[in-house]
């Protein structure tokens, strides 16, 4: 089994992140992982995406060419990931911020209001954890506990105010999508 998974957005949205916290959190269960970020020169308001590719015998390339899963959190990566998901694979959008659906029949389309969630819960910088939620709910690569005391990890638990905020954003994702 290899599942393969791009996350993409602006800078500043926590795409890497993103794609960090599942690398992690799929090592901590035993899984090989390859991790490729890709970022332009801007701190913040450019390109981010990166690849991450999780599965239970060695992965040969970390190059997502037909990736099982899409992640979009802006209109920009919609348009040039959405023809690179396999067919019966998924794509989950920040519905937020992108208006815009994809041109597929053949894929899941996950709509999540990320950015709104993320107000209602009082912190704009959490929309990145609450479409955490969903993908972890729906792609099962990991499972809920592995993922969230990964993030606490990478998040350091100095901070028990800053780890109580993302288990919320976590949960309103998770909790967003039906099974």
């Amino acid at each position: 089994m290899i599942v393969k998974t791009i996350f993409s957005g602006f800078g500043g949205q926590g795409v890497l992140m993103m794609g960090i916290s599942l690398a992690n959190s799929a090592m901590n269960k035993g899984y090989h992982v390859t991790y490729l970020p890709a970022y332009g020169a801007e701190m913040r308001g450019g390109t981010a995406n990166c690849t991450v590719a999780v599965g239970d015998e060695e992965i040969a390339s970390p190059v997502a060419s037909e990736p099982n899963y899409l992640i979009v959190m802006n209109a920009p990566s919609l348009f040039s990931f959405q023809n690179k998901v396999i067919s019966g694979g998924a794509i989950f959008l920040n519905s937020s911020i992108i208006n815009d659906r994809p041109n597929r029949q053949d894929v899941k389309v996950f709509c999540v209001p990320c950015a709104d969630i993320a107000q209602e819960l009082g912190n704009s910088r959490v929309a990145n954890i609450i479409m955490m939620g969903v993908f972890i709910k729906k792609s099962g690569v990991v499972s809920p506990d592995i993922y969230l005391k990964s993030l606490e990890s990478i998040m350091g638990s100095k901070k028990k105010s800053l780890a109580e905020v993302n288990r919320k954003a976590f949960a309103a994702g998770f909790d967003y999508v039906k099974d």
